[in-house]
């Protein structure tokens, strides 16, 4: 417990040790008094005698301990950390089976978990297709990242792994790459342990290549950073136009739920637009404790009215006064 004013703890040691001093001389002088008058002490029960002004000396330290503002630290639970929102801006996700279409329906519902952070969440946001790009570092300005959200275009092809690789970095603050056949394993590149920072994946899952997407995906799982994945469009699937020619293009779950699986995350389908809005509602951040201080001058105040009061009752019903 620490207090904003404590030079008031030591004004009430000394008060309370001053008035209890006055007490005990003027008990002292009461019973002198009535001995030099000729009459015998009166005889009293000592719990009688003495409790009503023990509780009125109690209240005074209590009260004069709340003037100080005392304070304590709590643990509190909250929403807190890094969240990277990849979007999967290849030309799949102009596909129209999800209104308006993959990639718009992807945009509303990540603006709407964005308005539904609270300020202790940093949000980024990242787009990938062929490459990736980071073009929101995370901050708890969360307009800017709503903005940035809408500013995603789709155009290329796709390639998760470098999207999970620099979402690393991001994290991370050092350049993030899996290691060439003739180098060490990944896992035992250090990246140190990030456990309150998410990438949220906005993709469709149909991968057209680039770094391996297991072995990016372990990296994360080894630096505790956990990857939810939200798979947009239906297994029907759409066409797309791409170069002038029709493309076919349908959700493949398997390895959006792969990369969730491996990194401790979840994966959520959403098949139309409402469900996509409704599945990032259940997209799992993780609690944290930060230790808050609470002030407890209401407390010992609460406390120092009750000593007062019980006091004064007691001695008004039992010698017909407080003292």
């Amino acid at each position: 417990m620490t207090f904003l004013h404590p030079a008031v703890i030591a004004i009430a040691v000394l008060l309370t040790v001053a008035a209890t001093a006055g007490y005990v001389a003027l008990q002292k002088r009461r019973a002198d008094a009535l001995r030099s008058a000729g009459f015998a002490t009166l005889n009293r029960s000592g719990l009688r005698q003495h409790l009503p002004p023990a509780l009125l000396l109690a209240a005074l330290p209590v009260m004069l301990v709340g003037l100080a503002r005392p304070q304590a630290e709590v643990a509190v639970p909250r929403v807190a950390g890094t969240v990277l929102l990849a979007f999967d801006a290849s030309n799949s996700m102009s596909a129209g089976d999800v209104t308006p279409s993959r990639l718009g329906a992807a945009q509303e519902a990540a603006k709407a978990f964005v308005q539904n952070q609270p300020d202790t969440v940093d949000v980024g946001v990242l787009v990938f297709g062929d490459q990736a790009l980071l073009t929101q570092t995370p901050t708890d300005d969360h307009a800017a990242a709503i903005a940035a959200i809408g500013r995603v275009t789709p155009g290329g092809g796709t390639s998760l792994g470098q999207a999970i690789l620099v979402g690393l970095g991001t994290i991370t603050g050092k350049p993030v790459s899996l290691p060439s056949p003739e180098g060490p394993a990944a896992g035992t590149q250090d990246l140190g342990y990030w456990p309150s920072a998410t990438i949220v994946v906005f993709s469709d899952g149909e991968e057209t290549g680039g770094p391996d997407v297991q072995a990016a995906a372990e990296l994360a799982a080894a630096a505790g950073v956990r990857i939810q994945t939200v798979g947009v469009g239906t297994a029907r699937g759409a066409t797309v136009e791409v170069d002038g020619f029709q493309l076919g293009t349908a959700l493949d779950e398997t390895l959006l739920t792969t990369v969730a699986q491996v990194t401790g995350g979840s994966y959520q389908q959403a098949g139309d637009a409402a469900a996509l809005a409704a599945s990032t509602g259940s997209i799992d951040l993780r609690l944290t404790t930060e230790k808050e201080p609470i002030e407890l001058t209401a407390p010992f105040a609460a406390a120092a009215l009750l000593l007062l009061t019980l006091g004064g009752l007691l001695g008004v019903r039992w010698h017909g006064r407080i003292i």
